[in-house]
């Protein structure tokens, strides 16, 4: 996440100095460019982990502050509590270097493990945890470092608290929040090129074009709070949770702090950084360095602390970045930030060799992208693959269109190889990691498709809240198998092999797809929809979706009959005959909480209401799916 040492920017004269900086390492940096001093030749890759924390019922859990105090500098906290990420060193572009990649993530993945076990959790690494809770996002669990408290204090001011995600694919998500914590859903793996000043140019434009199809291949993101939604969902959830605009503004044509940008680059780097301090307010501010004119006059490379800080809080999919080696001297690099974390380290590698074998081969075969496709169609292709992933048509060179797998298996493919070679990069390690993306694609399994697949196979088996904790389980089984996700045999109910109900929340177990009426509705059209949609309970709500009343089936059985003994008919209506002032539990209560209520009242449904509105309902049929999960858990154990 950046710096740790800024704050909130709590006044107009700090945010004019800061912006004063700001404007001075910009000059800087263009001074730096301009006479030399950048790094050249020495190129490095570099990476970073993140990680989602779970408890053994595999949800989150909050303890990423307790586990760092037993790990070394390489780990680091990110806006969750129940998220870790592990820097990895930079390696030389060169040799074994994919191998020592991988080597080097499974050590301190292994450093994790052990600590994580002491304290009675595991992790797992992916895009979306499956079994993430809305709860989960309280600030309750924001990491307690200054930082996230002032990023989430600017998103605020700038936004307002609450946050509404909408997001449509297979189902639908439309979720309210009072905060940005909505981002802490996103894990990634995020790969470091060092880039010279003279090819930023060239690499920044590649590395826009070829985001679609490294994107489309990588996708391991599908489903969010139970629902099937992007094939790489992290990216519609990123911009909307940091988004900062109000829905007012968006006719005017601001640019969300999330971007994959408006156009090809077409100077330097430089452009990225100005379009960035036009377009976006400042967000965090720190205590500036020395005078960054007086350092380079002095021969020392300034860190630029004022522009690092802007552009971390400005999200560009394919982020520039500015820095300072071993050496002392300063490089440029392009960090790739849309590619997620899992479904294994091998995956996670073999999407860095594709991506980086690209950044370094595209340019000898195409070596002008902006002149041979419009940048409208580059960021349709990357809007295209995160919603469809391996299934997308991508617009290409010529305005031909050609499908997603066909592009990488006959031509980006053996580009990535060359550009490996060019690079000399040890075969072995070009044959082993481009190898799993091609058997990815002839398989047609990638992280994305594995969770799809799974959930088709037993949807009707479980509930969400079962699903999502196989999904997880399944996950972290084959994670530690090592096998790549092309060779995961599909989620089964075997892998349920812990399974502890007790700990569940309302909001995981209830059902949300509900059949509502009015009061003034006929008794007779409630009678037909419990007929045709096979429910015993019907909630009844008034216009803005607050809860007023509950009938049941046994209410109508009961008024229908006195109908027919009558020999006639009363001109009633729902109000007539539900049940007011219904008892109702909020979606935070546990499992055991809801059990309680209904058994000592001896009812047979509990509407669920949160600020005052109904959001679901608990019947016997929710418990009996969870007991029916449970009992083959334990016949399985018994066997």
């Amino acid at each position: 996440m950046g710096d740790l040492n800024v704050r909130h920017v709590s006044s107009h004269a700090q945010l004019n100095d800061f912006t004063k900086h700001l404007l001075k390492d910009v000059e800087a940096l263009d001074f730096m460019i301009n006479n030399g001093w950048f790094e050249n030749g020495n190129i490095h890759l570099g990476a970073e982990q993140e990680i989602c924390l779970i408890d053994k019922h595999f949800k989150p859990a909050p303890l990423a502050m307790d586990v760092l105090d037993h790990l070394p500098d390489n780990f680091t906290t990110e806006l969750a509590k129940f998220n870790v990420e592990a820097n990895i060193e930079p390696f030389p572009f060169s040799g074994d270097c994919f191998s020592k990649l991988e080597n080097r993530i499974n050590e301190l993945l292994g450093q994790l493990r052990q600590v994580a076990h002491e304290k009675g959790i595991d992790f797992v690494i992916t895009g979306i945890l499956p079994t993430i809770r809305k709860f989960d996002l309280e600030l309750d669990n924001i990491t307690p470092l200054e930082r996230y408290y002032a990023l989430i204090k600017a998103i605020e001011n700038l936004r307002g608290k609450i946050h509404e995600l909408r997001i449509k694919g297979m189902d639908e998500l439309n979720v309210k929040h009072d905060s940005a914590m909505l981002e802490a859903c996103n894990t990634s793996f995020q790969v470091h090129l060092q880039v010279s000043p003279d090819e930023f140019v060239q690499k920044y434009n590649i590395a826009q074009l070829i985001t679609a199809p490294v994107l489309a291949v990588a996708s391991n993101s599908p489903m969010l709070f139970g629902k099937r939604l992007w094939s790489e969902t992290r990216i519609a959830l990123f911009q909307q949770s940091l988004d900062t605009r109000i829905t007012s503004e968006h006719l005017r044509d601001r640019s969300p702090r999330v971007t994959f940008g408006n156009s090809w680059l077409k100077n330097s780097i430089l452009d990225l950084y100005k379009e960035d301090i036009v377009r976006f307010r400042v967000m965090l501010m720190s205590d500036p360095e020395q005078d960054v004119f007086e350092l380079i006059e002095q021969g020392i490379t300034p860190k630029l602390r004022a522009l690092t800080i802007h552009n971390s809080t400005v999200y560009r999919w394919n982020r520039p970045c500015y820095g300072i080696s071993p050496s002392g001297k300063p490089h440029l690099r392009i960090e790739n930030r849309v590619l997620p974390a899992g479904p294994t380290v091998l995956d996670e590698v073999a999407n860095a060799a594709f991506w980086l074998g690209l950044m370094s081969g595209f340019g000898d075969h195409y070596p002008n992208v902006p002149s041979l496709i419009d940048f409208d169609y580059a960021k349709s292709n990357y809007i295209s693959t995160a919603f469809s992933g391996l299934h997308s048509e991508l617009k290409w060179f010529n305005g031909k269109k050609i499908g997603v797998c066909e592009l990488i298996r006959k031509e980006l493919l053996p580009i990535a190889r060359e550009g490996l070679e060019k690079r000399k990069v040890e075969k072995k390690d070009i044959d082993k990691y481009l190898s799993i993306i091609e058997e990815r694609i002839d398989a047609e399994q990638n992280g994305t498709l594995w969770v799809l697949k799974s959930h088709a196979k037993l949807n009707k088996q479980m509930g969400k809240e079962e699903m999502s904790v196989l999904l997880t389980s399944s996950m972290l089984k084959n994670q530690k198998s090592g096998l790549p996700v092309h060779k995961w045999q599909l989620a089964d109910i075997n892998d349920l092999y812990e399974y502890h109900p007790h700990g569940i929340l309302v909001e995981e177990f209830m059902t949300t797809d509900l059949f509502t009426v009015y009061k003034d509705d006929l008794p007779e059209l409630v009678s037909d929809v419990m007929d045709w949609q096979r429910i015993r309970f019907t909630p009844v709500e008034d216009e803005k979706g607050q809860l007023v009343g509950l009938l049941s089936s046994r209410i109508l059985m009961r008024f229908f009959s006195q109908q027919y003994k009558l020999d006639r008919r009363e001109d009633k209506t729902v109000k007539d005959l539900m049940i007011k002032n219904p008892i109702t539990i909020s979606p935070e209560s546990t499992i055991f909480e809801a059990m309680s209520i209904m058994e000592g009242n001896k009812i047979g449904c509990l509407p669920v209401v949160k600020n005052d509105k109904l959001i679901g309902i608990i019947t016997e049929g929710n418990f009996l799916g969870i007991t029916a999960s449970l009992l083959k858990v334990l016949n399985k154990n018994a066997k």
